[in-house]
Order: C-alpha cells, then structure tokens, then sequence
C-alpha cells in the first residue's frame, strides 16, 4: 500500500550538555509520526540550526519515505557550497526523516539500511581522560583512569596528547588552538610527555587493552612522522591523523609503522574518494551526524569497494550513538565505533533509553526508529547556555 506519510513540520531542539550545547532535529508528520535527529554546532559546525530552519519549508509537504528526493533536492539548493554547515544542516534532516520513516513502518532503522550483519558492535571509550583535565579535582592519575577502563569492561580506549610537565595536566592540541602554535611542530618534550602519558596508561590497563592515539590536526607530515617513529616499539591500535591533503595522508602511511584512521572531518561521498584512490588511510572514519546515516552507506560501500574499513565519528550524545549505532549494523567493513563515556550527570535523563553498552559492546535494540528519542521534559529542565 502506497504510503503518504507527509512531513507536517521541522523543529530544533536544545540544551546544556555542559562543556556545549546538544541540538535536535524533530520531524512531525501529519499523522502525528514523529522522528528525531542529534547534530552538533561544536566548534566548526556553528550555525547548522540556521541551516535547519532555512532549509525547512522546503522539506514540509514531502513524503518522510522519500529521502533520496528530499536529498537530492536540498543538494540541489546547496549545490555551489556543498560542505560545512551547509551539508551538516540536510544530513540533520535526513536522519531525522530516516527516524521517522522507520518508526512509520514500525521497523528499526537498520532494516531501511539492509538489515543487520550484526546484533552488537565494539565501541571504544573516547576521549579518555581528556574530558577530565578540565577538572583537576575529578582527573585521576593515567595509570588509575586505565585500570578504571580495564574494570569497567572495556577493551579498547581512545586518548589525545598530554602534557605532565606543569602544575596540572593539559591537553597537546596545537591544531585547535591549544596552545597556540601557527607552525604546528613536534619537539623532543612533546613526545616525551605523550610517551610518559602512553606507558602510565598501558600500565593501569594492562597489556590486552587496545589503545587508539588521537593526533588530530596537530603536526604536518613531518611532525606525525615524528611521532609514529617514536612510538614504533609502542602497541596501538590505531594512530588518528587529520590533514586536509590526501596525499600527504599517504606518504605518512606509507612509512607509518602503525595503523592509519582519517576522514572523520569529510563530508560528502566526494571528499573521501581522492583519499580512497590513494589509499591514504586502513580506516576511514565517518561522521554519520554531519553526512547524514544514509549518505555514510554510499561513503562506507565506496570505502569496501576500495578494501578499507570504516569506523563512525561519534562524540556526541546518546541518540546520535544509538544513530552511529545502526549504520554499524547494517555495515560489513565496521573497525570499532567510538563513544564517549565521561557525561554531565543529567545525561541519561535526556533521552528516553540509554545504549545498551556491556562488554566493550552496544547491543542493537530491535525497536522501531533509531531506538531511542529526546525526552523533551527533560530538555526543557536544562535549557541550552
């Protein structure tokens, strides 16, 4: 039976998540189906929400079945600045119209996506210890913050580049401004505090822990080089780079003694292939909030048919999670999923059901949508800052 689930109206959401805002995307359709969608206005994502509620009139009347159409038509209308804000504004609509198409037809979102290869997916705990050296008082030495992973169950962990030499810990990021440094080089110090941060953590967390290294934007290839080199007799799993030159990109990996993940700054299927051509990175990392989920399909099945695995950008709330979550299922070339762990105390309350995490696993409900929605009550109690 042909469905006409019409989109009645587009709203965005907000509230405090502590060190930022949360944003959501509400789909309401006229038959009272609602869908949902988390995007970000964290750093370089500022003024997405203007994005939304430009683009929305053009989104009301149309079938929420119709995403490639409604895609193709806000692509279209975005066409000579399609990327940044632009781009993260119609993957907001996308998900969200993906939320509620599923929840329309009363199946989980990964079923619209192919169904599952898998129940569960391995997530990592992100931003180890990063978020916590904002508080002195609750950031506890590495060595206890990896057996404190190691407890919890986990088996893998994601951490940047520390530096122990002051009276108090700080993060390494150069890249972001932190500290300042235009010329983005890597000394002697700075790869032995990132040594002295990488030991302490192996040694609390024990030699099963995989351990993933975040350099983000922070060297040019020389300086990366630097530190792979370094760090040759250390096991990680992965070391992180981001660089806007693919080629560059290659030449680091191409006398990395490590794993090489990239890509998680991309939007479009467009910006992956040059570094998919010149298989710049083994894993690519895919920010389905930013893409859209259904765009990061494209991007991931391009990426197979390069022999590359994939692996989500996900350091945002619980409901893009459990959308990081169901690309995953639908996924064969799935690395690792990434999450954060550290969250304001009201995190929970924000939704109406946490992931699922046990074992160093998110288990996949089999509940209509994404699984999980904003629990508008709750929003409204801790309105944005």
């Amino acid at each position: 039976m042909f469905q006409r689930v019409i989109v009645r109206t587009i709203e965005t959401r907000h509230c405090d998540a502590g060190w930022r805002n949360y944003h959501f995307v509400k789909i309401t359709t006229e038959d009272g189906v609602v869908g949902w969608s988390e995007y970000d206005e964290h750093q370089g994502a500022i003024g997405v929400t203007a994005v939304v509620d430009r683009l929305a009139p053009m989104v009301v009347g149309e079938r929420v079945h119709d995403i490639e159409r409604v895609y193709a038509r806000l692509h279209a209308r975005a066409r000579q600045s399609m990327s940044g804000v632009m781009a993260m504004g119609i993957g907001a609509i996308e998900n969200a119209l993906l939320d509620a198409k599923a929840k329309s037809l009363g199946v989980p979102c990964y079923d619209l996506l192919g169904g599952r290869v898998r129940d569960a997916v391995r997530v990592y705990w992100s931003h180890c210890g990063t978020w916590r050296i904002s508080r002195p008082d609750f950031y506890p030495p590495a060595r206890a913050l990896g057996e404190e992973v190691r407890e919890r169950g986990f088996t893998a962990l994601k951490t940047n580049v520390f530096d122990y030499s002051g009276e108090r810990v700080r993060g390494w990021s150069p890249g972001f401004g932190y500290p300042y440094g235009p010329e983005q080089n890597v000394d002697r110090h700075v790869l032995r505090q990132l040594r002295r941060h990488l030991d302490a953590f192996r040694d609390g967390a024990g030699a099963d822990m995989d351990i993933l290294l975040d350099l983000n934007y922070n060297a040019k290839p020389e300086g990366y080089l630097r530190i792979l080199r370094s760090l040759a007799d250390f096991d990680l799993f992965w070391a992180e780079i981001d660089t806007p030159n693919p080629e560059a990109l290659a030449d680091v990996r191409s006398k990395s003694p490590h794993t090489i993940s990239s890509c998680e700054s991309l939007i479009t299927l467009y910006a992956f292939l040059p570094y998919f051509r010149l298989r710049a990175m083994d894993v690519a990392i895919i920010d389905a909030v930013w893409n859209g989920v259904w765009q990061s399909m494209k991007i991931a099945a391009a990426a197979e048919a390069h022999q590359v695995n994939v692996a989500p950008h996900n350091y945002y709330g619980h409901l893009a999670t459990m959308m990081a979550a169901h690309l995953c299922a639908a996924l064969p070339n799935v690395r690792i999923m990434e999450t954060d762990i550290d969250r304001v105390p009201w995190d929970a309350e924000l939704v109406t059901v946490v992931p699922d995490i046990r074992d160093s696993h998110l288990h996949l409900p089999d509940t209509p949508g994404w699984g999980t929605e904003p629990n508008e009550e709750a929003l409204s109690k801790h309105p944005p800052k």
